[in-house]
């Protein structure tokens, strides 16, 4: 049984051909996954630039109430406003992402562009 095992050369040619589809597949696979990684990042990337460039910016007026006999001041409540200014990330201009080389995000920088 053993001397019929050892002379036994049928899966030999099956056993190559399945090692070869494999790692072609599995090249496939990393090259494709890869690929999958830059397309979220660039496409996150986006995402956190919307969220950047939402005004939070806010305001009320006040209020005051006089009384209509001797015209003096019954209440008061001030106003207030607070402008949202452009903050270190709201544009990516100055932080390091990684992106796809050529990618558009960031208005025209060398973001994601390593030399």
């Amino acid at each position: 049984m053993l001397q019929y095992l050892i002379n036994d050369e049928s899966g030999v040619i099956i056993s190559a051909e399945l090692v070869l589809v494999l790692t072609i597949a599995v090249l496939a696979m990393v090259v494709g996954l890869s690929e999958v990684s830059v397309a979220l990042t660039t496409e996150l990337n986006d995402l956190g630039n919307a969220i950047g460039r939402i005004d939070q910016s806010y305001g009320y007026t006040g209020f005051s109430a006089s009384s209509q006999h001797d015209g003096k001041c019954k209440s008061f409540i001030a106003g207030t406003s607070w402008m949202d200014t452009v903050d270190d990330c709201d544009i990516n201009t100055t932080c390091d992402l990684v992106c796809a080389v050529g990618s558009t995000a960031g208005e025209g920088n060398n973001v994601g562009h390593h030399r």
